[in-house]
Formats: structure tokens, sequence, C-alpha cells
């Protein structure tokens, strides 16, 4: 009997602490190429702003996204031959449910290096707002003069 209610408890252990169906879904329709359309702020006015501690917003308008769920891995490529260096940079995401209702989720981004290993093991923590077959939207709070700045990032699918 001692066994039966281990295992049972153990069985339900394990399947409380198993990914959110939400969170897989999302992980297959996040899957493909997605190109950086569109980067705007929650104030008007002309911002010098460094994404991801990479480059600027005009570098990253249109550059190519490629997410890779089932190791949670992707590439994003700088086009902008002004933009230098171009070229493949490549990363780390994790997605974690924030709001089954809202459907807000953070999303953490770690640049790494080919094999996978941060350099630094810095990360950027944006929420995945809007997420569709062929859309995606993050947005991405930080503080400018002690006041909330938020900065959106609208993504277009490109193929799977």
């Amino acid at each position: 009997m001692k066994k039966i209610i281990t295992f049972v408890l153990l069985v339900s252990i394990v399947i409380s602490c198993g990914t959110p169906k939400t969170v897989i879904q999302s992980k297959k329709v996040i899957k493909g190429y997605w190109t950086l359309s569109e980067i705007t702020y929650s104030e008007m006015g002309t911002f010098d702003v460094t994404l991801l501690n990479d480059a600027s917003k005009e570098c990253f308008i249109g550059s190519t996204w490629q997410f890779i769920p089932n190791n949670n891995t992707g590439i994003y490529t700088i086009n902008d031959a002004h933009c230098v260096p171009t070229g493949d940079r490549n990363f780390i995401f994790t997605i974690q449910e924030v709001d089954a209702n809202t459907g807000l989720y953070d999303f953490l981004l770690k640049p790494t290096n080919v094999k996978g290993k941060s350099e630094n093991d810095l990360g950027f923590r944006l929420q995945l707002t809007q997420l569709s077959e062929t859309t995606m939207r993050w947005e991405q709070t930080i503080s400018v003069e002690g006041k909330p700045f938020k900065i959106y990032m609208n993504f277009n699918k490109i193929n799977e």
C-alpha cells in the first residue's frame, strides 16, 4: 500500500511540474523563421537605443530570426550592411507562462556563442504579448529617467 501511495504522489508531482499546454502550443507556433519588421516606443521622440546589448534599432529592423523550440535555441541575423558587424548571432530562449487568461508570457532570451554557451551570463526578459501563426509582438520595459519606457518589437513569420 505504501508503494502505491508513494507512486501516486510521485506521478502527481511530475504532472504538476510539467510544461503548461499553452507554452507547448506557443513553442509550436514560434518555430521557424521570422523577420523583425517594426520597432516602436511608448513615448514620442528620437531615442538612441541599443537592443540586446548588440545594435541599434535601425540595425535590427529587417533582421531575420530562426527559433528552434525543441532545444530552445535560435539565431538572429543582422542584414543591414551599414551595421557592423553584420551576420548571425546565436541565442537560447525560454517561454514561461505568466497568465493563461491574458495570454501574456515572459520570454527570456540569452545571447550565446555558436556552441550555445553564454560568455557573460546576461539575458533579457521580454513579454511575449502577441503570437499568432503570422505575427508576434515582444515588449520590453526599461527605465528612462526613472520612468517606465516600453520598446515594442513586431515580427512577421517568413516560413516554417
